[in-house]
């Protein structure tokens, strides 16, 4: 059986749609990395990563393919597994969001944690946005998720992000998937049932957007 036909079986006609999709992912760490695997497995192949990290012991309990590469670059080790994808190791900053070009791309996943280079993003593309909020602290996957930044509730980050561009007056609405579980802990504790849920989350709302268009 070839290798995506069972996606072709579930998605129909659609299933070209995804596959000459263009997309920009932020980060590939908990969230990232499972969302670039379920993007890759699904036909879609055109595809940015960005992040500026290297693996390291502590992210064995929730990234994919860290236990193989530590102390490797988080892209180029990616770029390993996903031939078919572009790299670009840098740290993303409201100061790079501002200067790059988003034009290209159907649409822009947000994986990353910073919430300066997250208000940018809303700010500068949200047509073509998906956002994850917090996935850390957290246990249970049954609840994530997903709303319009303005609808998140129980999750303090999602807040912290909704006070910021009601200061800047921004009013629009973008996708984002985010956990209602009360935080387990202060200290960034991990789970892997829930970062990696969060996201296969994102590559099925990108999936469903895709499709939609």
């Amino acid at each position: 059986m070839p290798r995506y036909e069972r996606s072709r079986m579930l998605l129909g006609e659609d299933f070209e749609k995804i596959t000459s999709a263009k997309i920009l992912l932020l980060g590939v760490g908990g969230v990232g990395s499972f969302c670039l695997d379920c993007l890759h497995r699904n036909g879609i192949h055109d595809i940015t990563i960005i992040d500026f990290d290297c693996y390291d012991a502590s992210n064995q309990n929730r990234q994919m393919w860290s236990e193989m590469h530590e102390g490797e670059s988080k892209v180029e080790a990616m770029k390993k597994h996903y031939p078919q994808i572009k790299t670009i190791e840098l740290k993303i900053t409201p100061e790079w969001v501002e200067a790059f070009d988003f034009e290209p791309y159907d649409l822009v996943l947000d994986a990353i944690d910073d919430i300066h280079a997250k208000l940018a993003l809303a700010q500068k593309c949200y047509s073509k946005l998906i956002s994850a909020t917090g996935s850390a602290k957290r246990l249970d996957p049954t609840k994530i998720e997903v709303s319009t930044i303005w609808k998140t509730h129980g999750d303090r980050f999602a807040s912290k992000i909704r006070y910021e561009l009601k200061k800047r007056r921004f009013s629009k609405k973008y996708p984002v998937i985010f956990s209602s579980e009360p935080a387990r802990t202060k200290v960034k504790g991990s789970f892997v049932g829930v970062t990696g849920a969060f996201g296969l989350t994102m590559c099925s709302l990108a999936i469903q957007k895709l499709i939609a268009k």
